[in-house]
């Protein structure tokens, strides 16, 4: 369980931003363990893609990948909202019309490589599919409020035949239901439109069809 420590750690040392140069001796002291441990947790680290390693006279350099920087991330927004508990939370609803996507929102999160990411990180298995609304112009101008949500990241992965991306959500709600919002990290994506997703099929369980409003709100 040294994941986030070791991660912790050579964030603090630069690593960030910059290619770090230690040899595993050093960042024994830093781990406060044995040599062969934290050369251990070095290996493992690069091994699932959360940091890179490359060799340089004198030793090693190493580096936080994208994975990486996103777990730590991730574990500062806990942290952050666990210490601002006792303060008031602040939510904003966000406004738009139901529209129809290109019928690719079951194909993507009905694979089960994000389902299981989905339910290990959301707390809930989405419904195949994706709610799109598209944000009226008042609450285009509240849109980045989204972001001062915790990030949840989404890792891309394979499934043996292609490549699926990465993404990151935000927690919300859609007229009271749990739900979701999903961004792809790599594709051009409308600021006016939001792509949800939810444990249940919400056209349904709210009766809407293209063009009706919905309201969704966002704690931040």
């Amino acid at each position: 369980m040294h994941l986030i420590p070791a991660l912790k750690e050579l964030g603090l040392l630069g690593g960030l931003n910059n290619p770090v140069k230690l040899s595993s001796a050093e960042f024994a002291e830093y781990m406060a363990t044995s040599s062969k441990t934290s050369a251990r947790i070095l290996k493992s680290l690069e091994d699932e893609g959360y940091i890179e390693r490359r060799i340089v006279p004198g030793g090693q350099e190493v580096a936080l990948l994208e994975k990486g920087r996103q777990l730590l991330k991730k574990e500062y927004e806990d942290y952050r909202h666990i210490f601002t508990e006792t303060v008031e939370k602040k939510s904003i609803q966000l406004r738009g019309s139901i529209v129809s996507g290109l019928g690719e929102g079951h194909y993507y999160i009905g694979q089960e490589g994000y389902q299981r990411q989905f339910g290990d990180k959301l707390g809930f298995a989405p419904y195949p599919g994706t709610l799109n609304v598209h944000l009226d112009d008042l609450s285009l101008k509240f849109r980045d409020k989204l972001a001062e949500s915790a990030v949840i990241p989404i890792s891309g992965f394979t499934n043996g035949e292609r490549t699926f991306g990465a993404c990151h959500c935000f927690c919300v709600k859609v007229e009271g239901f749990e739900a979701a919002v999903v961004v792809p990290d790599r594709t051009h994506y409308p600021a006016d439109l939001l792509e949800i997703i939810s444990p249940v099929k919400l056209r349904d369980e709210l009766d809407l069809k293209d063009g009706d409003e919905v309201e969704v709100t966002v704690d931040y």
